[in-house]
């Protein structure tokens, strides 16, 4: 109890603003409806209901998700660039040997002539066979039949002048790099085609 004549906190005088707007508030209102009840405030350090909980535990899953997607592309990006390193290596060192040749053929340019062609034979050998070890062999066989996936037209022919069947290769312009599926580039071709009368 308090000593006579001293106000308690909580006590306000009747008639103040804020018994006004409590009234305001809670009393009837004008339409004639039920009064309006007045929802008390949250209480300092109360817990957060289910709905807010929820969303809380939504967010922190959604935060733990755009963090692994974005260490994901980081790693993914670091994995690809050194998989390029790699295959440029690799690639690099295949070619070595044709280099090491060069290097010799240019070492005996003042030799024989006929040294000087074999040396250049070698050469191509070895660079053919680094292009196929990758992947991509060397097509440039005459008579096959023509294939639009590895061949390109440049040129018909008769096909009894060319001696091959109408339909087939005549003659390799160009030769062509790849397999089927990983064609590099296509081989450019005469097609033998019979004349018509």
């Amino acid at each position: 109890m308090g000593e006579p004549g001293s106000k308690t906190p909580s006590a306000r005088p009747e008639g103040g603003p804020a018994a006004d707007a409590e009234a305001s508030e809670a009393g009837p209102r004008p339409d004639g409806g039920p009064p309006r009840e007045v929802a008390p405030p949250p209480a300092d350090g109360a817990t957060a209901g289910p709905t807010q909980r929820a969303l809380d535990a939504a967010e922190d899953r959604w935060r733990r998700a755009a963090a692994d997607l974005d260490n994901l592309r980081k790693r993914y990006a670091r994995e690809v660039a050194r998989e390029r390193e790699i295959e440029r290596e690799l690639v690099t060192s295949a070619f070595l040997p044709v280099l090491d040749t060069i290097d010799r053929a240019l070492e005996h340019a003042a030799a024989d002539p006929e040294s000087i062609v074999e040396g250049i034979r070698t050469l191509r050998e070895q660079a053919l066979a680094v292009v196929s070890g990758l992947g991509y062999g060397r097509e440039d066989e005459p008579g096959v039949p023509f294939d639009p996936a590895r061949h390109e037209v440049v040129g018909l022919v008769d096909a009894d002048g060319a001696g091959t069947p109408p339909g087939s290769v005549a003659s390799v312009v160009r030769p062509g790099y790849g397999a089927p599926g990983r064609q590099l580039r296509p081989a450019a071709v005469t097609v033998a085609q019979r004349q018509e009368s």
